[in-house]
C-alpha cells in the first residue's frame, strides 16, 4: 500500500511513523501548507512533498490517504480524496459538526472505498482488553460508565487555532471529548438522550475549556464525561461499572501515566471486591494498531473498527451536547 499524508503536524508524524513500520507500506507523498514540514517528514520517511494536496489527488499510485489537518479541513480534503476512489483515514473529529462528517460517509458509500476516523483509543492496550472483558459478560449488564479526560493547556493556548471556532468547530468537547463518547458507544451502543454543560473557565477564547455532560441510552444505561483543558495535571480515566464488577482503565502512556487495567469482581456475601490488575509499560502502539486494522479492513474489503459511521454518531453526540447547553434541558436523538 502506498500512502499519502496530508497534514505534516504531529499526528502526521505519528501516522507516518505507524505506516513506516507496517510490512508492504510506504509513504509515497507528503502535503502541507508549511512546505519546510512536509519537506522534514518526506526526507525522514520517504515519499515527495507537496504545498498542496491536489497534485496528490492526481497520482495512480496512490492507495491509501491519511488527512491529519486542522478541523476546518478535515471535510474537503477527505472529499477530494475518495471521490477519486481513494481509501481514507481521516483525524477526528471527523468533521467540526454531524453534518460535515456525514458528507464524508456518504462520499465514502458512494465511491465504494473505506473511510476510517481516527480513533486510536480504541487501540490503546488497557481499552481494547477492557472491551473484550465486558463483551465477554465477564463484569455483567452495563449499569454505567464515566471518563475523566484532560491536561493544562501549555502558555499561549488560547491563541492556538484550537481557540479558533471557525477553525476547530468546538474546544474541548470537540478535542478530547469526542474519544471519549466514541468509547462510550463502542462499550454500550447507542445513546438517546443528553445533558451538558460547556464553560469557558480559565482560557479567554471563543469556545469551551471544558465540557460537562451525560449520556442515557434507550435502555437506562447512563454515561458521564468531564474532559477539560483546566486539569493542569494529564489525566485519563476510564470506567465501566456492571452487575458483577467493573473495569477501570488510567492513563494512555508518555504524559498520561502508565497505562494499567483493573478489573473488579464483586463478591456475592458482599465486601471489597476482588481485583486484577494489569500494567501496559510498553510505549504507546494505539497508532500502529490503528493502522494494521485498517489495512486488514481494506484488504477483506470490510467495514474498519471505528469508521466513518462511528465518527459521525459521535459528532451527533457532542452537537446535542452543544444543543443541550444552549437550551439548557435534555436533548433526544
Amino acid at each position: 500500500m502506498r500512502v499519502a499524508i496530508i497534514g505534516a503536524g504531529l499526528i502526521g508524524n505519528k501516522r507516518a511513523a505507524a505506516i513506516s513500520k507496517s510490512k508492504g507500506c510506504s509513504v509515497a507523498a507528503v502535503a502541507d501548507v508549511n512546505f519546510e514540514r512536509a519537506q522534514e517528514l518526506a526526507q525522514k520517511y520517504g515519499g515527495n512533498a507537496y504545498q498542496s494536496f491536489e497534485p496528490i489527488g492526481e497520482r495512480k499510485d496512490v492507495d491509501v490517504v491519511v488527512v491529519a489537518t486542522i478541523n476546518k479541513f478535515l471535510p474537503g480534503i477527505a472529499l477530494s480524496f475518495l471521490e477519486k476512489g481513494k481509501h481514507v483515514l481521516c483525524e477526528k473529529p471527523l468533521g467540526r459538526n454531524a453534518l460535515e462528517a456525514l458528507s464524508i460517509v456518504e462520499a465514502a458509500k458512494k465511491n465504494n472505498v473505506k473511510v476510517k476516523t481516527g480513533f486510536n483509543h480504541r487501540h490503546h492496550p488497557g481499552i481494547a482488553k477492557a472491551r473484550q472483558i465486558v463483551a465477554e459478560g465477564h463484569i455483567g449488564e452495563i449499569s454505567f460508565l464515566r471518563c475523566r479526560y484532560g491536561h493544562g493547556g501549555r502558555p499561549g493556548y488560547d491563541r492556538e487555532w484550537r481557540a479558533d471556532k471557525d477553525l476547530c468547530g468546538g474546544g474541548e468537547l470537540l478535542d478530547q471529548g469526542v474519544h471519549v463518547v466514541d468509547l462510550f458507544r463502542w462499550f454500550t451502543g447507542d445513546f438517546h438522550e443528553v445533558f451538558g454543560y460547556i464553560p469557558t473557565c480559565f482560557w479567554n477564547m471563543q469556545v469551551e475549556d471544558n465540557a460537562f455532560a451525560l449520556f442515557k441510552t434507550q435502555s437506562g444505561q447512563i454515561a458521564s464525561m468531564h474532559t477539560s483543558w483546566t486539569q493542569w495535571k494529564n489525566i485519563f480515566s476510564f470506567e465501566v461499572f456492571g452487575h458483577d464488577g467493573y473495569v477501570l482503565v488510567e492513563g494512555l502512556g508518555g504524559s498520561y501515566g502508565p497505562e494499567r487495567l483493573t478489573v473488579g469482581k464483586r463478591k456475592p456475601e458482599g465486601g471489597a471486591p476482588e481485583e486484577k490488575v494489569i500494567d501496559f509499560p510498553q510505549d504507546d502502539i494505539s497508532w500502529e494498531e490503528e493502522w494494521k486494522e485498517f489495512l486488514h479492513a481494506i484488504k477483506e474489503n470490510r467495514e474498519p473498527l471505528g469508521n466513518g459511521w462511528d465518527g459521525y454518531q459521535a459528532n451527533r453526540l457532542l452537537d446535542a451536547v452543544y444543543e443541550s447547553a444552549r437550551i439548557g434541558r435534555p436533548v433526544n436523538l
